[in-house]
């Protein structure tokens, strides 16, 4: 039987019961490791569950920055330099992408820490992550302060990307089951994605609720 939730039933809860339970209401996630280095080369390596499509002409990501009233070394790299990768987490690796969440001193990187292999493209300033089945590399184009909670988004162009064409699918969709990347739930638990089905694009005269 469902029950009602106010939002001042919501306000109640302990800190971190509100945090995992308004966290996981969106629902499953992708898990991403966003790559970024300093003006002095120094790397750094965290998880991020917010990253969305924006675009695809021009082609665009963004994810959201959490508040920066606190050192937030993704954000401080990628205002420095202008540019930072996203890579998806290979199934494997999981446990090591979570570790990144941990608070390290800006002069530990978390590639070392973590158990992560950087990979440098000649064509760009940030390391991807050389365990990642799909490495997209960014230059950033603009920030959007959300004044609700004092978050941004990020908005980045994609400029290269590294994967394997088997993962391409004729019509140009990413098999991501082929590529064994993750799902997150809230903030710390992790899932296989497994495909359901494939369907055509939307259209009215187009009825497939009549082949169930």
């Amino acid at each position: 039987m469902e029950i009602k939730i106010s939002l001042e039933d919501i306000a109640a809860f302990e800190k971190q019961d509100r945090t995992n339970l308004i966290n996981g209401l969106s629902g499953y996630k992708s898990a991403h490791l966003i790559g970024t280095q300093d003006k002095h080369g120094a790397s750094n390596l965290a998880i991020f569950s917010s990253v969305v499509h924006i675009g695809a002409n021009p082609p665009l990501m963004g994810f959201i920055q959490r508040p920066i009233e606190v050192e937030r070394h993704t954000y401080e790299n990628i205002k420095e330099t202008g540019y930072y990768t996203i890579n998806h987490v290979p199934l494997e690796y999981y446990k090591a992408a979570h570790q990144t969440s941990a608070r390290f001193n800006k002069e530990q990187s978390e590639f070392d820490a973590c158990g992560f292999t950087p990979f440098y493209s000649p064509k760009h300033l940030a390391p991807y992550v050389g365990e990642s089945p799909i490495k997209i590399g960014l230059e950033l184009k603009e920030e959007i302060k959300i004044t609700s909670n004092n978050t941004i988004l990020i908005v980045g162009e994609i400029k290269e990307l590294f994967l394997d064409p088997s993962f391409i699918l004729e019509n140009g969709m990413i098999d991501l089951g082929l590529a064994r990347t993750i799902l997150v739930h809230g903030l710390e638990t992790y899932y296989k994605a497994e495909k359901i089905g494939a369907l055509p694009y939307a259209k009215p005269n187009l009825n497939i609720l009549q082949n169930k």
